[in-house]
């Protein structure tokens, strides 16, 4: 009678743990279609009465779930991500919902990106604790502590997370192929973000092919570009650093062109080829734009194209450091201009390139304080004192010396306010 009454003593003590635990409000986060499930239900029965057998149930449908998720995703990119990483062939969905142990569904849905690394290792952590509680029934029984990190890693991982419905590249296609330019919607956006890095470099890779190839129509090329452009941000580094070994491959030891550099700024993988190509390149656009075209007022019809080209290739951000010298006294001489007062403008004390000046201005606005230290020594340089005699013209350094400073204390702040945040 004592032995029996232990038992139950045992049991609502469990119980009790449990429900203090808040698991029994964790579960309500399960999405609706697992809630449903038989093997859901028999988790909320055992979980009072046994806490091992709920761990192991949690789990198994976890890792089902995981399974449906993989085929969901594509078994194409299953496959290679088995392949590449050595894990049991992927040829069909029933390789992976009746063939793969649970271990390899774990590493297989890390590897097409189901799962985080971290997300992965909370889940081989569970994995583990399943079996201590399946081939040591004797010695080791769930403690709280079990329960809790299997429920939380389980559901909120796993259980509580839609399937990813992965963008085909198909879908990609349709976009770039239209006659007209187009703007994705956000789900289009959303969906790329959200596909694991062998989709994403499916994708990168034709676009980058596509807006290379001279025999795809114009409009179509610049489809592609604008479509790298707008997925540059949401787009995996490792991805960014196969595309910059494709393109390098391409280039092989020739001169990089505008077209390669205008593809390589817009998919984000500039920094990722030979530097000592990409300094050649700007040190020739360089001298074959902008010294060849000149900075004078009266080339001002000129200018649009340059400034267009070079934001294409990245702009003074992408420029190493001895071009971005030499283009930043350009581009200084430009926006100052030179003595005016006579003819047709003699009410305008200044003549400088409007088309010209206007796009200094946003350049140094999008670089701020890279380029503030090389333009206050401009100062110094023979061509800038000379034309800063005229006050209106020194003036007109000025405004564009509190852009660079304006920019550097903005850019100060957010540093402070984002150390602020963090202690």
């Amino acid at each position: 009678m004592e032995e029996k009454t232990s038992a139950v003593s045992t049991v609502v003590t469990a119980g009790e743990l449990v429900t203090d635990s808040g698991l029994d409000g964790l579960l309500s986060k399960i999405r609706a279609e697992w809630q449903a499930k038989s093997l859901i239900m028999r988790v909320n029965r055992l979980l009072l009465v046994d806490p091992s057998s709920a761990c192991q149930r949690i789990l198994n449908a976890a890792l089902h779930d995981l399974r449906e998720k993989i085929v969901i995703a594509g078994i194409d990119i299953a496959k290679e991500a088995a392949s590449e990483h050595r894990l049991p062939a992927v040829t069909k969905a029933d390789d992976v919902l009746e063939n793969y142990s649970s271990s390899n569904v774990l590493d297989l849905a890390y590897r097409i990106g189901i799962l985080s690394r971290p997300d992965w290792r909370r889940m081989r952590r569970c994995y583990d604790i399943r079996r201590d509680l399946e081939h040591e029934d004797d010695e080791y029984e769930a403690e709280i502590e079990d329960v809790v990190y299997m429920f939380k890693s389980c559901v909120e991982i796993v259980l509580a997370q839609d399937p990813i419905q992965l963008l085909q590249v198909s879908d990609v296609e349709d976009v770039i192929q239209a006659s007209t330019p187009v703007i994705p919607t956000v789900d289009f956006f959303s969906d790329y973000e959200k596909a694991p890095y062998p989709r994403q470099k499916k994708i990168m890779e034709l676009l980058v092919h596509t807006a290379l190839n001279s025999k795809k129509p114009d409009i179509t090329r610049q489809n592609s570009v604008e479509m790298l452009r707008s997925l540059q941000a949401r787009t995996h580094n490792t991805v960014k650093i196969e595309l910059g070994r494709i393109i390098q491959k391409r280039i092989g030891r020739d001169p990089i062109d505008l077209a390669t550099a205008k593809v390589a700024s817009a998919s984000g993988v500039m920094p990722y080829l030979k530097q000592r190509q990409v300094k050649q390149f700007f040190l020739d656009f360089y001298k074959n734009r902008f010294e060849e075209r000149g900075y004078h007022w009266k080339q001002h019809s000129l200018h649009s194209e340059i400034f267009n080209d070079f934001d294409d290739v990245g702009g003074l951000k992408a420029c190493p450091t001895e071009p971005r010298r030499e283009i930043l006294l350009w581009l200084t001489l430009c926006y100052l201009g030179e003595r005016g007062g006579y003819g047709a403008g003699i009410g305008r004390p200044v003549f400088y390139s409007n088309s010209g000046a206007s796009r200094v201005a946003q350049l140094f606005k999008e670089t701020g304080s890279l380029i503030l230290n090389d333009f206050k020594k401009l100062r110094k340089n023979k061509q800038v004192k000379r034309v800063c005699r005229n006050k209106h013209i020194a003036r007109r350094y000025e405004k564009l010396l509190d852009i660079l400073e304006a920019k550097a204390e903005e850019k100060r702040r957010r540093f402070e306010n984002e150390i602020s945040v963090n202690s």
